[in-house]
């Protein structure tokens, strides 16, 4: 076994390889980019050192650097986690050319397997079963065109290298395909440097099901059994679970067979996941391989008792599986989320910034949390907005479920908006809970998973405004002030008369203002014509125990310096923040005269100019911002007056882009 290895990556599965290698005595080696200089990977791993800008080109994608390091540090290997070098079959190459183990498949296999067409051609040798398309390599759009006709509609286009949902489209007539091919190979050049794809016929409502499986350099190979993951916004995961609730033993032993048969045509060494279509009737396509360890593998791990890290330390290491294929057993049912900085409410914009508290639930035997942030950490533009994936796992499905929906209720992350509510609601649904979900329910029926500006009711409302009274009582009477100063009281006392506090609240946009009256967690709230007594109230365990109206209640709530979060223990919650208690009304500034970028971002295509009338929809940018695509539309019809912008631009958010002229 190695005694030093590096991690070449960042974040979330830093840390957790950082993890296995402590239990097992290794020493560990970081590298870190200037955004990353506090980062938690650098805290935790027993070395760290710079290598460069923030960009991943600037640091976690030079290969030279980070082998530098590695030699300075004394490291054996290199763990490339995933995403960055994990796939770079050039990284690997150096890696062995400096004596240094590379923690991953032979070069070789990579190759193989980091081209979808390469991949499909060679599975087809091997009787693995696939979609019909194109994977040639003919890349003349008129050629793409006609195998697309010959291929038939609908029709799926993918970039031949790479992964994640970039560079992907679905096509449903040729009319489209040519406006849809140029997006997608735009975005594959941007994601990977490659504007080769492959063509395929897309599959109706299919599940995305796919197998890990393992390889030594003994010549054997297995797999861990499946992963589902049909739960997709755009081709990215959203939640992973094992078992699959569609799978039978019969169509288990199938595609595990065709997962190790797609393995060894490769001479598989270590950790890859082989991902496959399957169709509402059972028939399964092969998709494609992902040569590293995969984000969603925690839900393999609690089925299996076993820590894949390990494994692949032991394999680079030279020895051999610690089991044979009919050894692996499985108990219980897991599934994993991932908490994401994005407003689900604005179309999944990634956020950035800073993590002002960020609650998580308690870790035990069934809730595991695998994170690269902390409280006070910054979600920063140049990476991916991951802050945690949260994993739990049960005696069967229902069970899982149950412990998921209680563990998000006690999430919270104040700072960057996130995507908890929307879990929250995903996993809740009928077609969730009944596992009947496919790859593309969520972008059909994403209006069913989004609050869509639901008001919260008096209940929750004067529950905020409680907590923020107390809360102002509970500051005024701090021991650190004079105790017997007349001044240290909140409760709004006045000689002759009961004494009123108003407390401005706002929900979103909206803004609530709530006379109160009394003190102790004794008040008489009213709003126009709502009037609510709340007696006995205290804050206890992140809830609001209290009367109101007489009707005893406990309000799920956490409060947050001016910020209250009250959740309805059904799914659904609120974020209430204070305000000034007498409001002015300012100017509003004309926003339907402007079009603004929503954050940090690279244009990286300009759809109009100055002079052009447009109408209100229409897309007038597209930026590249956090690993996506963004198409920036005209919010009314109007001529433009102004562009700030070209094709290749770094903006600033908030930066105006583009101006429209006044209305005549």
């Amino acid at each position: 076994m190695f005694d030093c290895i590096l991690i070449a990556n960042r974040g979330e599965i830093a840390c957790r390889v950082i993890r296995t290698c402590r239990r097992l005595g290794i020493r560990t080696v970081a590298v870190y980019s200037t955004a990353d200089a506090d980062a938690q990977h650098v805290r935790l791993a027993d070395e760290a050192y710079p290598i460069g800008g923030p960009r991943p080109a600037e640091s976690y994608l030079r290969g030279d650097a980070i082998i530098a390091v590695a030699k300075q540090a004394g490291a054996q290997a290199i763990h490339p986690g995933y995403g960055f070098l994990s796939e770079n079959t050039d990284f690997a190459r150096a890696c062995a050319a400096a004596g240094i183990a590379f923690i991953g498949p032979r070069p070789e296999s990579i190759d193989a397997m980091g081209s979808k067409a390469a991949a499909k051609a060679l599975m087809e040798q091997h009787a693995v079963p696939l979609v019909p398309g194109y994977h040639g390599a003919d890349q003349d759009p008129a050629h793409l065109a006609r195998e697309a006709a010959r291929t038939g509609f609908p029709l799926m286009i993918k970039a031949a290298s790479g992964g994640g949902g970039k560079g992907m489209r679905i096509v449903r007539d040729a009319a489209g395909f040519d406006e849809a091919l140029a997006s997608a190979q735009r975005e594959a050049a941007n994601a990977f440097g490659d504007t080769r794809v492959i063509l395929e016929r897309y599959v109706e409502h299919p599940r995305h099901i796919e197998f890990q499986v393992f390889g030594d350099t003994h010549g054997n190979v297995i797999h861990l059994n499946e992963r589902e993951c049909s739960a997709q916004r755009r081709y990215q995961k959203v939640l992973e679970e094992t078992p699959s609730p569609f799978l039978d033993a019969t169509r288990r032993a199938r595609m595990g067979e065709a997962a190790v048969a797609a393995a060894r045509a490769v001479d598989y060494v270590g950790a890859g996941t082989v991902e496959f279509i399957v169709g509402q009737d059972g028939e399964f396509f092969f998709m494609e391989m992902n040569t590293r360890l995969q984000v969603e593998h925690p839900v393999t791990e609690e089925t299996l008792g076993l820590d894949l890290v390990e494994w692949q330390l032991r394999v680079a290491a030279g020895e051999p599986l610690p089991l044979a294929q009919q050894d692996v057993k499985a108990h219980g049912h897991a599934i994993e989320v991932r908490l994401y900085a994005e407003d689900p409410e604005a179309n999944f914009l990634p956020g950035s910034g800073k993590l002002l508290a960020l609650t998580l639930p308690a870790p035990s035997r069934h809730v595991r949390l695998d994170g690269g942030v902390v409280a006070g950490d910054t979600v920063t533009i140049f990476y991916d907005p991951m802050i945690a994936k949260l994993i739990v796992s049960g005696h069967d499905r229902a069970d899982a479920l149950e412990r998921l929906r209680v563990a998000l209720a006690h999430t919270e992350i104040v700072g960057p908006k996130s995507n908890v509510a929307f879990l929250e609601r995903l996993i809740r649904h009928p077609v969730v809970v009944e596992g009947r979900i496919d790859t593309g329910y969520l972008d059909r029926h994403l209006d069913q998973f989004l609050a869509g500006g639901a008001q919260a009711g008096d209940t929750e409302r004067f529950a905020a405004a409680t907590a923020l009274l107390m809360a102002d009582e509970a500051a005024r009477h701090n021991p650190a002030n004079d105790p017997h100063s007349p001044w240290g009281s909140a409760d709004a006392w006045r000689l002759g008369h009961a004494g009123k506090r108003v407390v401005a609240l706002m929900a979103g946009e909206t803004r609530h203002e709530i006379d109160a009256h009394g003190h102790g967690g004794h008040y008489v709230l009213r709003e126009g014509e709502a009037t609510c007594t709340v007696s006995g109230a205290r804050l206890v365990d992140g809830a609001l125990s209290a009367r109101f109206d007489d009707v005893a209640r406990r309000v799920p709530l956490t409060a947050t310096g001016p910020r209250i979060r009250v959740h309805d223990g059904e799914g659904r919650r609120w974020l209430f923040e204070r305000a000034p208690a007498f409001a002015w009304a300012g100017a509003a500034g004309d926003t339907a005269r402007q079009v603004v970028a929503p954050m940090p971002g690279r244009i990286v295509l300009v759809r109009a100019a100055v002079g052009d009338t447009v109408e209100e929809g229409q897309e007038l940018l597209v930026m590249e911002a956090m690993k996506m695509e963004l198409a920036l539309k005209a919010p009314r019809a109007g001529r433009i007056e102004s562009l700030s912008a070209v094709q290749g631009d770094f903006v600033d958010a908030d930066s105006v882009l583009v101006r429209f002229a006044e209305s005549a």
